[in-house]
């Protein structure tokens, strides 16, 4: 299978795991890991958090080894605070650190930060330059959108200047921020990034599928494909993109293998926190409703899942699915 060096860590040309905040945690990344994404990046952390010596900002730099090669990706609008945080994550040692300037929701952009920094591309570029030297070596990335708005999308603009600035990679979600998740991802935008750049490209936006993955590695020419919200209930995406890539045929996992791996997550979800079990199963939730998207009973599944308080709960209502449904 061909590789691509993204970051410095070669990898397979298949698909990325997408830093993903309140989603994409330890058991998610090393479930994604298994099914064979290349690379991940943690959830999303405050820079001034990290600064100020937020417990829950540190606890998101932990990296285990199952997740490697994988990057820590920071926010934040003020240079100072960014600078020092990379420094703090360097004893994390990550094999990258990603600098966040496509995230849209309002309590990131209302700090200047996420795709705010899109509207303000100096500050984008002195971020990444103060990042860049602070990080004494660690590749330093950037993920970005396509502009604020339909009316300043600014991509090639913003993409040349992170080049230059010391981005060793630049993902672009091939959306503006003001259509958060909706709509359609312009592709169109993502191609003209890769033309325009030299660094490796990555694409995100809008892949589902193996032969949606091969589309945007055809339409945009990127070096690297990235998924994010396709992962939900599914890390089986990365095995039918990588059959995908390779041409070979793929065959989806069954409903028995999926709600298996639905307890395997949750049982590394409770293995992994520190809380007690009934507040790690309140994360553990959001993970479980997934699992039976577009199948029989899949309403009432989510229904009784969204209010388990135990694993043991879990457990009787998988099994009480796959007898009720003959599985």
């Amino acid at each position: 299978m061909k590789t691509v060096t993204i970051a410095g860590q070669e990898v397979p040309q298949t698909a990325a795991l997408a830093p993903m905040a309140s989603v994409a945690d330890t058991a998610y990344r090393v479930l994604c890991r298994e099914h064979g994404a290349c690379m991940c990046t943690g959830e999303l952390v405050s820079a001034k958090g990290l600064c100020y010596g937020s417990r829950g900002s540190a606890e998101l730099c932990r990296i285990t080894p199952p997740e490697r090669p994988m990057g820590l990706q920071l926010f934040g609008s003020e240079p100072e605070f960014t600078e020092e945080a990379v420094k703090l994550l360097l004893p994390f040692q990550p094999d990258w650190i990603d600098l966040n300037m496509g995230c849209p929701v309002p309590k990131v952009v209302n700090q200047g930060a996420g795709s705010a920094l899109m509207k303000t591309p100096a500050l984008a570029e002195e971020l990444l330059r103060r990042a860049v030297k602070a990080a004494g070596g660690v590749p330093v990335t950037v993920k970005m959108r396509t502009g604020w708005d339909s009316g300043t999308v600014n991509a090639v603009e913003f993409a040349k200047r992170m080049e230059a600035a010391g981005a060793a990679a630049i993902t672009v979600h091939g959306r503006t921020r003001m259509q958060f998740y909706s709509g359609e991802a312009d592709w169109s935008q993502i191609a003209a990034v890769k033309a325009a750049v030299s660094v490796p490209v990555i694409g995100n936006g809008d892949v589902d599928s193996g032969e949606s993955a091969l589309r945007m590695y055809r339409e945009t020419g990127c070096d690297l494909v990235m998924v994010g919200r396709a992962t939900y209930g599914n890390p089986w995406i990365f095995e039918e993109i990588a059959h995908a890539v390779s041409g070979e045929p793929y065959e989806a996992p069954d409903v028995r293998t999926r709600l298996s791996e639905m307890l395997r997550q949750i049982r590394m979800i409770l293995q992994n926190s520190e809380k007690s079990e009934a507040l790690a199963m309140r994360e553990a939730r959001k993970h479980a409703l997934w699992y039976l998207r577009g199948r029989p009973g899949a309403a009432a599944f989510r229904a009784r899942s969204a209010a388990l308080n135990s694993y043991a709960e879990a457990e009787a209502l998988v099994q009480e699915y796959l007898e009720k449904f003959d599985v």
